[in-house]
C-alpha cells in the first residue's frame, strides 16, 4: 500500500462518518511544495469537544494504534497515532475550533489515486502550520511551497495568522520564520 492508498482508505473513513478532514503533512508538501519523502500520512480531522472520545473509539475500531494505551494518549495530546491497514503510519491530529475551522472551509480537493480526490490543506494554511512548528525543516518546506506557487498565495492571510499565533510559541517567531522563507523564495525566484 503507497501513501496515498492509505490517505485514501483513511479519508474515506472520515468522508464515510461526514467528520470533516484535510491531509497535511508531507502529502501536502508534495501537493504544494517541493516533493520530498515522507513516511506517513499526516491528517487533520475537526470534531467538537463532547465528540472526541466517541471518535477516537470509532478510529481506534477500524485502525490499530501505534502506541500503547494510544486512546489515552490522544485525548490527552490531541494526535492519534494508528496504523492504515498494519502498513502505513497515520497521525490524526485532533482539530481544534477556531482557527482550524476556518482552515477547512479553504482546504481544497485533489485527484487521489484510483480517481475520487481528497481533501488537502490549502497552500497558505500549510505555510502557517510550518512556520508554527518552526522545525529546521519547515523553513525550507515554506519557501518551497512560495517557490512552486510562484508567491501567489494570500500573503495577508498567512501574517495575520501568524501574528495571531506569535504570542502562543515559545520557542520561535513564527512571523519571522515566514518572512524568511519568503526572502528565500524572492531571492530564488530572482536568479530563474
Amino acid at each position: 500500500m503507497t501513501l496515498l492508498e492509505g490517505a485514501a482508505r483513511i479519508a474515506s473513513f472520515f468522508e464515510n462518518r461526514s467528520i470533516p478532514y484535510f491531509l497535511i503533512g508531507g502529502l501536502a508538501v508534495q501537493q504544494w511544495g517541493e516533493p520530498r519523502m515522507t513516511r506517513d500520512v499526516d491528517i487533520t480531522v475537526l470534531v467538537p469537544p463532547e465528540e472526541l472520545p466517541e471518535a477516537v473509539d470509532a478510529v481506534l475500531s477500524a485502525f490499530a494504534p501505534r502506541i500503547p494505551d494510544a486512546r489515552a494518549f490522544a485525548l490527552r495530546h490531541r494526535v492519534l497515532l494508528v496504523e492504515v491497514d498494519g502498513e502505513v503510519p497515520a497521525d490524526v491530529s485532533l482539530g481544534i475550533p477556531g482557527y482550524e475551522e476556518e482552515a477547512f472551509q479553504r482546504a481544497r480537493w485533489v485527484p487521489a489515486p484510483g480517481g475520487g480526490a481528497l481533501r488537502m490543506v490549502g497552500p497558505e494554511d500549510l505555510i502557517i502550520h510550518k512556520c508554527v512548528a518552526g522545525r529546521p525543516r519547515d523553513l525550507e518546506d515554506v519557501a518551497g511551497v512560495l517557490l512552486r506557487q510562484h508567491l501567489s498565495v494570500d500573503l495577508d492571510l498567512v501574517r495575520s495568522w501568524l501574528a495571531e499565533f506569535r504570542p502562543l510559541v515559545d520557542t520561535h517567531d513564527p512571523l519571522q520564520l515566514f518572512e524568511n522563507a519568503l526572502r528565500q523564495a524572492e531571492q530564488a525566484l530572482q536568479q530563474q
